[in-house]
């Protein structure tokens, strides 16, 4: 194996400190930057250089001519803040020649945004919950097509900010009182779907024109009532003490029906195709009671720390942590920009 120089980007509060000491590292906000980092350096042995990334693209060009990497590998998911600008810095790449990992700015904003997706799997005939887009200011006013109970997103948000179990509406005033907090507390337009009944479900996937899918994790709520809905709220993904209380945890998942992981899989790599993406996503989807399959969105550079969704179904495929970050590397190197679909 080639031995590499790899310039690790990352947002400049999560660089991991030098010496971690009794740090419980599971619980660090800067888990995957440490996973990634020691990994790359110690298993894969390759030389690593860490930059922590603020509002200044300029610390990016000074170590693309110091360091001279082979590849950057890309763990920003915002650029001042502001999620929508992670596309620009992967852009921002492409200009400077140099190799990357995850996915493409194409992709990354084709994906953003919730409702300009479903509309290309639409368009594809993959299945999709039925929807409509209430921009910022405006009331809404909903097609006959969408009936109660329903869901209230924001448009372009990521990683559940903004969900909750409020999230769900049965009624018109519940509807316009979400909807006006999507608009105030996150302020971006809400998008409203039909709410999907069934199991949450999640398919990750790894490569550029030849893709491969893991096997088909699931989101399990063993101690939830019985009168709280089945969804990945922000509570349920990042607050651990409500994880340990309500039985939240995930693993592949088990007794779906005849041909059911399967036809998930060939799901997801068609959502990764018809969005363009590359490097490595995760195909979130709800598995309805009725038996149908429905994409909720796609999530390029999902979280890859160590133990995480993503490396757990890598894991369940056969492919452990260290190859799985080489396998991402080497992803990134082959990856032409001005080659798309």
């Amino acid at each position: 194996m080639k031995k590499l120089r790899v310039l690790v980007l990352m947002h400049h509060y999560l660089v991991p400190p030098d010496d971690i000491g009794t740090q419980d590292v599971i619980t660090a906000p800067w888990r995957t930057e440490y996973d990634v980092l020691k990994t790359v350096r110690d298993d894969l042995e390759h030389d690593v250089h860490a930059l922590g990334v603020k509002d200044d693209l300029a610390g990016i060009r000074q170590a693309n001519d110091e360091f001279k990497p082979h590849i950057a590998f890309n763990l920003l998911e915002a650029f001042h803040e502001v999620g929508t600008f992670d596309q620009n810095v992967v852009s921002y790449l492409e200009l400077l020649r140099l190799s990357y990992t995850g996915c493409n700015p194409r992709g990354m904003l084709l994906a953003r945004d919730k409702a300009l997706s479903k509309k290309l799997l639409q368009y594809h005939r993959i299945a999709v919950p039925d929807f409509h887009v209430v921009a910022r200011g405006r009331r809404p006013r909903l097609p006959r097509r969408l009936a109660f109970p329903l869901i209230v997103k924001s448009l372009t948000q990521e990683a559940s900010i903004g969900i909750s179990q409020a999230s769900v509406v049965d009624d018109e005033t519940k509807l316009r009182e979400r909807v006006q907090f999507i608009h105030d507390s996150i302020a971006t337009d809400a998008i409203v779907e039909r709410y999907i009944e069934g199991r949450e479900l999640y398919c990750g996937v790894i490569g550029n024109q030849r893709v491969q899918a893991f096997p088909v994790w699931e989101m399990f709520f063993e101690n939830m009532p019985e009168t709280q809905r089945r969804i990945a709220t922000e509570r349920v993904k990042w607050n651990a003490k409500y994880q340990q209380k309500m039985g939240i945890l995930t693993g592949e998942a088990e007794d779906l029906p005849p041909g059911a992981a399967e036809r998930i899989q060939h799901v997801a790599k068609r959502v990764y195709k018809v969005l363009e993406l590359s490097g490595y996503a995760r195909i979130d989807l709800r598995l309805g009671a009725d038996g149908h399959v429905y994409v909720l969105e796609a999530n390029p550079n999902p979280q890859i720390a160590r133990g995480e969704d993503f490396a757990s179904s890598a894991e369940a495929a056969g492919i452990d942590y260290p190859p799985l970050l080489q396998r991402i590397l080497t992803t990134g190197l082959r990856w032409e920009p001005d080659r798309l679909g």
